[in-house]
């Protein structure tokens, strides 16, 4: 591609809005082929830019992609008086946010710092699983949490990361998610976020954790490979509009940093009682797949870690610390 091509045909359309330009224009203007355009064309369209393409018209920009912006992040963030977001850094493509998180943690990153990404190469969900992070259309980030506590309670910030984004995808997009245990934002049975906390030990207590949160946020159903479609979806698909991801990053940070301070003068129990309220998994029948085979019972309520409860037919009651929850119908 040559210099400023990409920002030069960005600047056609910039200055047409609303309008077809033909591509017999943009070549003129470009100096490049009818092909070259039809190239360039889809490289914006994969970098979030959306266009209407009709015979002797040519193309007409229809939606552009909000950036990313740490600076607006920062400021804002800073006004709420709190330490989430005190340092945010945006990266336009990365390997996993939960990586580049972990890395400026060993360095001795503070509480609150945030790394977000316009996609993710290689995104990882809990048990291994890839995480679908396509460029400009979701909000996929990690955050450095620094609790005081031993390890084997980290579940319990799993779950309040979990009410904290379901309530600001409520204030920002209007949408009332179900939270499966341990980790996934359900709306209608299919997944729109899923988070995955990871934690450094030092001395049997918790040097750090990196909280990762992914949700599909702009993504229309065309966007999510075949294998996806019938188990994913995403806030614009469900509401039916853009939403300003920015706002929603600010919106979690907001919700996470009061939730986390409530946790740490009261405790769990208030975090439970929310997620509680909220989970589509409590008082189902599921079935529990792990590396020591597959459990079936009712979620039956959380134990004083954040694990799961199941009742199995027989009364009995066993925690259950990890594994894939199916919920039954």
């Amino acid at each position: 591609m040559k210099k400023n091509e990409k920002s030069s045909l960005l600047d056609i359309f910039l200055d047409h809005p609303g309008q077809f330009v033909s591509g017999e224009e943009i070549s003129r203007r470009l100096n490049i082929s009818r092909t070259a355009v039809w190239k360039q064309i889809n490289k914006l369209r994969n970098a979030g830019y959306e266009f209407e393409a009709l015979p002797r018209l040519g193309y007409r920009m229809t939606e552009r992609p909000e950036p990313l912006d740490p600076k607006w992040l920062a400021e804002h963030a800073a006004s709420l008086n709190g330490s989430f977001g005190c340092q945010v850094e945006v990266l336009s493509s990365t390997v996993s946010t939960q990586e580049d998180a972990r890395q400026l943690a060993e360095q001795g990153a503070p509480e609150g710092t945030l790394v977000i990404a316009e996609e993710q190469t290689d995104g990882r969900g809990r048990m291994g699983k890839k995480f679908y992070s396509p460029y400009g259309k979701g909000i996929w980030m990690s955050l450095v949490l620094r609790p005081s506590q031993p390890l084997h309670l980290t579940q319990q910030l799993t779950l309040l990361t979990g009410v904290a984004v379901r309530r600001a995808i409520q204030k920002i997009a209007g949408i009332d998610a179900g939270i499966k245990w341990p980790n996934d934002l359900l709306v209608d049975g299919k997944k729109i976020c899923g988070i995955l906390l990871e934690s450094a030990t030092e001395d049997q207590l918790v040097k750090y954790c990196i909280a990762g949160i992914g949700i599909s946020v702009n993504l229309k159903e065309e966007d999510y490979p075949e294998e996806l479609k019938s188990v994913a979806t995403s806030l614009r698909m469900i509401c039916g509009h853009h939403i300003n991801r920015n706002e929603l990053i600010l919106s979690i940070l907001n919700e996470m940093e009061s939730l986390y301070r409530l946790y740490n003068e009261q405790g769990f129990q208030p975090i439970a009682s929310l997620w509680e309220a909220a989970s589509v998994t409590m008082n189902r029948e599921v079935s529990v797949h792990s590396s020591r085979g597959v459990m079936t019972g009712t979620a039956a309520g959380l134990h004083p870690s954040g694990a799961l409860l199941i009742r199995n037919e027989e009364g009995e009651v066993t925690p259950v610390f990890s594994g894939d929850i199916v919920l039954k119908r």
